[in-house]
């Protein structure tokens, strides 16, 4: 089961990219559940997320250059607190 925007880290990664990035939708996704007892699994069930964001700082960027964008964003918990993170990014009317 997935949880949107659930925990603080959740809370926190949504934050961090609605301030960067002016998101026109943003979903975030706990995967950790999912993720139970593998490899990165710290215990805190905010291991693993999903990203799913559009925003038109993503317009005529691409892919490599979208995902670079937000792991900027989110640099310092992808270095101490993040073990995965999918990301998909649009920009408007994609």
């Amino acid at each position: 089961m997935t949880d949107l925007a659930t925990g603080p880290l959740a809370d926190l990664i949504a934050a961090r990219l609605t301030a960067s990035l002016a998101p026109t939708q943003l979903d975030v996704s706990n995967d950790s559940a999912q993720h139970r007892g593998h490899l990165g699994d710290d215990g805190t069930g905010e291991s693993h997320f999903t990203v799913t964001i559009e925003s038109a700082a993503f317009a005529g960027v691409s892919r490599v250059e979208r995902q670079r964008l937000v792991n900027r964003a989110l640099a310092d918990l992808l270095a101490e607190r993040i073990h995965a993170l999918a990301i998909r990014a649009s920009a408007p009317g994609e």
